[in-house]
């Protein structure tokens, strides 16, 4: 896909090298074609890390994308320079007189706390209610997902007894829904998280509809409605050592984490992990583009 983005990001030079078409400004001009406008509310502590994962997990499709980065206002985080922030995002404020195609909200480290105590919670809130009438089709991440579901269907997060942390198997449940189409009976993808949510809950409300799920990690991909949201609770998007350089993290915090399962070879941490998951990710997010973005967003915005 042409990723439309702005010709000094660094996410764009990363892409480049693995030989991913992104599209700077000037080029992405001399096309005839409308983009599609996705904006991307990053949420993770380091920006740059998850716009390269994002991007790479978009560029699997030959529609236009024009890409808008958004952070929260209310709060900065400390991981990501301000100089970075300044030149490459919006806060979502400055947004909300735009209308997008498709949104996505990622994860962020805050699950443990209730989501009423997270300090960007009601701007958090605007959003997810500005996305139901100037947003085609919105993609919530890990917590979210999770934000989300509590947001629009009152579906509270409960807490696990430990971290789900790893890569697990997968079955797909509704094979006709063109948002699993293409996916094999079983798949993998990576969680890093300390809470989930019960199936009993999403099962007691008819609008939502869950596509895939796994023995060990739960649900993975909620569809609400027709598509208008969809939230999955893991990180399809995550690249190879994702997972390596948060157990490292963790055990640098003195944290009491056990290794990622599935994950490393079984001669040591310090092997290359295999990666597992990447194909059944890219294909998540052309199914949501073509499917739920393109196909049914109006040619005027």
């Amino acid at each position: 896909m042409p990723i439309k983005v702005q010709s000094n990001l660094p996410a764009k030079r990363v892409l480049e090298d693995e030989n991913i078409f992104i599209m700077d400004e000037s080029r992405a001009m001399h096309q005839d074609i409308r983009p599609l406008q996705i904006a991307i509310l990053n949420l993770m502590p380091n920006k740059e890390d998850t716009e390269v994962q994002i991007l790479r997990s978009l560029s699997n499709t030959p529609l236009q994308v024009d890409i808008t980065f958004l952070t929260t206002g209310t709060y900065v985080g400390k991981n990501t320079p301000t100089s970075h922030l300044d030149q490459f995002y919006l806060t979502c404020k400055d947004v909300y007189n735009r209308k997008f195609d498709g949104l996505i909200i990622t994860g962020a480290p805050v699950e443990l706390m209730g989501f009423e105590e997270v300090t960007y919670w009601d701007e958090l809130k605007e959003i997810m209610e500005w996305s139901k009438t100037h947003v085609t089709s919105t993609l919530h991440l890990c917590w979210g997902a999770q934000a989300g579901l509590y947001y629009h269907y009152g579906i509270q997060k409960r807490q696990l007894d430990k971290k789900m942390f790893g890569i697990f198997e997968h079955r797909v449940l509704r094979r006709r829904i063109p948002f699993v189409r293409g996916f094999d009976d079983v798949f993998y993808a990576p969680h890093s998280r300390h809470t989930t949510v019960l199936k009993e809950d999403i099962l007691e409300n008819e609008d939502l509809t869950i596509l895939a799920e796994s023995d060990e990690a739960g649900i993975f991909i909620v569809m609400a409605g027709e598509g208008k949201q969809f939230f999955i609770m893991g990180h399809p998007e995550y690249d190879r050592v994702s997972l390596d350089q948060e157990y490292k993290r963790d055990i640098g915090k003195g944290l009491d984490t056990e290794p990622p399962v599935n994950y490393y070879h079984s001669d040591g941490i310090e092997q290359r992990p295999n990666l597992t998951w990447r194909a059944h990710a890219n294909t998540m997010y052309t199914n949501w583009l073509n499917y739920y973005v393109y196909q049914v967003t109006p040619y005027e915005l």
